[in-house]
């Protein structure tokens, strides 16, 4: 662009006609609506003078109130400037060993000065955010911001710098807590605040380093909560915003306009690596137990429920004879675990945790997770019929794989290829010894009822409308007798899960 040369006349006579164009866009529509009423002439004496009305302005965003709850007369920049103190910059950085050959001779000879010193060892540095939530120097952030760490700084508003310990990491939820080493006195720590008070349209400040400039402010509003299954941790509550969050901003806190701290700044959504208006914090409900698990045991306590999960579709809710379409149907009951002790059966729909709605597996996991190993009550939909149980939750073992899936049924023609369940199938779609019945799906036919369905050469097809199955003969008459739609429950490399194929 910049070898491009315009006389500044051209210009000048090129943008003027967009300016005009533009500029009524940009103006009070009042002039507008005048105009379009003055086009028609009526006689003066019909013609009314408009009523006059006191000339008003919107206050500008900094002089607003900030909150009922804050003292009157707060603005925003007084909420920003009392928040600063309370977010800290965090520098990280690890050693990263080069290859061993580097430091062989003959590469070294071949290579000649191309070849980096010290075998191409060299120190990868990080920068991120944290939140002051102690007098006494805790220091909640991200684990992404430390992990693999073997130096961590901490820098404080007022300049100061300190060496940090690590009380406690979870890369699971993507916190971790620090504890500052040293003289950390004259410290403000920042309130946590209900997150669940939050509603869409709230302001809300993003304070953090993006970028490593040093601390900025920005600001937005909640565009969204309760954001789950995104594939960013493992368990995930996000709330989104369009305050601009990015590299750096990692671990900075998000601030209601009470001054308190309602979220943890995690992620972004990004096609740049900048900030596009889509930002996802941790909640303050889900990040303030899981730093004080940190801090007390030095790891986090996970209820355990021992099932499998699916969302609950429209088409499987019909298929269920459900009258509800929100929950998460049980697909599946580990041995032994809470649930098979509580007396919970595949088929159940989970639709509240201790009286708070599930609507999704990622809420269902979430909810189970922070009761810990405790009691909950869950109520369920059992053929129709609701039905309370409680449950004593076991503590979640680490190693336990998630089986929830989003297979989405569509109305597609049906194109399956079935073969009984022997050794050879075994073999070819390695199937374990778990799947003691069932009939193999050899292969699905593109563009078919089943294929849209979800289902994959190697699924096992346990039962149909709830029977099981032991031979192809069975699932054609069952197919047969079906109306519009089969409800099938399949297992899929270990895990169950319920599926609804169509007819035509």
């Amino acid at each position: 662009m910049k070898n491009r040369k315009f006389g500044s006349l051209t210009l000048f006579t090129l943008a003027l006609p967009a300016l005009l164009a533009f500029w009524p866009a940009g103006c009070s529509n009042n002039n507008a609506r005048q105009v379009r009423s003055a086009e028609v002439a009526q006689p003066a004496e019909l013609v009314k003078p408009p009523e006059k009305t006191p000339v008003t302005f919107l206050p500008h965003p900094a002089f607003a109130y900030a909150d009922s709850a804050a003292t009157p007369g707060t603005s925003i920049a007084d909420i920003a400037e009392r928040v600063l103190p309370s977010v800290v910059n965090i520098s990280s950085s690890r050693l990263v060993k080069g290859h061993p050959f580097m430091d062989d001779p003959m590469f070294r000879q071949f290579f000649g000065p191309m070849m980096p010193e010290g075998g191409g060892d060299h120190r990868e540095q990080g920068l991120g955010s944290g939140v002051i939530v102690s007098s006494d120097g805790l220091i909640l952030t991200n684990n992404h911001v430390i992990d693999q760490a073997d130096e961590i700084k901490v820098k404080t508003n007022d300049n100061r710098e300190f060496d940090v310990q690590i009380l406690g990491a979870d890369a699971k939820s993507d916190l971790a807590v620090l504890r500052l080493k040293g003289d950390a006195k004259g410290l403000t720590p920042l309130k946590f605040a209900d997150s669940a008070r939050l509603r869409l349209g709230d302001v809300v400040l993003a304070v953090g380093n993006p970028f490593g400039v040093g601390q900025t402010v920005t600001m937005g509003i909640v565009s969204a909560k309760g954001r789950a299954n995104l594939g960013i941790e493992d368990y995930e509550d996000f709330i989104q915003t369009d305050a601009a969050i990015n590299p750096g901003n990692s671990g900075g806190a998000l601030i209601n306009m009470a001054g308190e701290l309602v979220g943890i700044n995690t992620a972004i959504f990004s096609r740049s690596g900048g900030s596009m208006g889509i930002g996802f914090a941790i909640p303050s409900n889900m990040a303030q137990p899981i730093a004080n698990s940190l801090v007390k045991q030095g790891k986090v306590i996970r209820g355990w429920l021992g099932v499998g999960i699916q969302d609950l579709s429209t088409d499987l809710a019909k298929a269920l004879n459900l009258p509800v379409s929100n929950g998460v149907v049980i697909t599946d009951i580990m041995k032994d675990s809470p649930a098979a002790k509580a007396g919970v059966v595949r088929g159940d729909v989970i639709t509240a945790v201790n009286g708070d709605k599930v609507d999704s597996t990622g809420r269902l996991r979430n909810l189970v997770a922070a009761a810990g190993a405790n009691k909950i009550q869950l109520e369920l939909l059992r053929r129709g019929s609701k039905l309370t149980l409680p449950v004593s939750l076991a503590e979640a073992p680490n190693d336990v794989p998630s089986r929830s899936d989003s297979a989405k049924p569509q109305d597609r023609k049906e194109g399956l290829t079935l073969a009984p369940l022997n050794d050879q199938t075994r073999q070819q779609f390695n199937i374990g010894d778990e799947v003691s019945s069932g009939l193999v799906i050899v292969d699905v036919r593109a563009g078919s009822a089943a294929a849209d369905s979800g289902l994959r050469p190697g699924d096992v097809i346990v039962e149909f409308d709830n029977r099981p199955l032991r031979s192809v003969q069975e699932f054609n008459a069952a197919y047969q007798q079906a109306k519009d739609r089969a409800l099938l429950l399949i297992n899929r490399a270990g895990g169950t899960q319920f599926v609804v194929l169509k007819k035509k």
